[in-house]
C-alpha cells in the first residue's frame, strides 16, 4: 500500500498505528472474559477483510493485473522458507499452496486468500476455547516425542520426559 500513496500523510499513519493499540488491548481484555468471544469478533473482521478485498478486485481487476507485484509480495509468496505461510493454512497440507504471485491482482487475490483462511483459523480457535479440542501445527510429526493431543490429559508425559 505504502508504494501506491498509503503513507503518504502522517496524520494517517499515526492514527492506524495507535488505533491498532487500542484495538489489540481491547481484544486482550475480551478474551480475558470469554476467549470464544474475541476469537467471533476476529473471524467477523477476517470476513469483512474478504469481502472488502473481493470487492476492491472485480472493481479494480483491469488495473492491476497491469501493474507489478512488489518485492516483498513476490519474496513472502514464492520464497523458499514458508513455514509460518502453511502454519497458518489450516485448510491445506503444508507445501500444497504456492500462489502465484505476477502482478498487484496476484497479490491482493493471495491476501483475500489469506484472509479467508484467516476465517477459518478463528473458527479452529473458537472451537478449542468451547470444547477444548487442542489445535496442533501441521509441521509437528506424529511419532514426535512431544505430547499428543490423546495423551494430553493433564499429567500424563512420555517416559523420555520425566525427571
Amino acid at each position: 500500500m505504502e508504494s501506491l500513496g498509503g503513507d503518504a500523510v502522517w496524520s494517517d499513519r499515526f492514527l492506524g498505528y495507535h488505533i491498532a493499540i487500542g484495538y489489540y488491548w481491547v481484544l486482550v481484555a475480551v478474551f480475558f472474559f470469554s476467549p470464544a468471544v474475541a476469537y467471533e469478533f476476529m473471524e467477523l473482521l477476517e470476513s469483512h477483510a474478504v469481502d472488502t478485498y473481493s470487492t476492491f478486485l472485480k472493481e479494480n481487476k483491469e488495473k492491476l493485473e497491469k501493474l507489478p507485484a512488489p518485492a516483498v509480495a513476490k519474496s513472502y509468496y514464492t520464497s523458499n522458507d514458508l513455514y509460518l505461510f502453511d502454519d497458518f493454512q489450516v485448510s491445506k497440507k503444508p507445501g500444497t499452496r504456492r500462489p502465484k504471485c505476477d502482478n498487484l491482482y496476484d497479490v491482493f487475490q493471495n491476501i483475500c486468500d489469506d484472509e479467508m483462511e484467516h476465517v477459518k483459523t478463528m473458527v479452529a480457535c473458537q472451537d478449542y476455547a468451547r470444547v477444548g479440542k487442542l489445535v496442533e501445527s501441521p509441521h509437528v510429526p506424529v511419532e514426535s516425542k512431544y505430547i499428543s493431543a490423546e495423551e494430553d490429559r493433564g499429567d500424563i508425559m512420555p517416559d523420555e520426559m520425566q525427571p
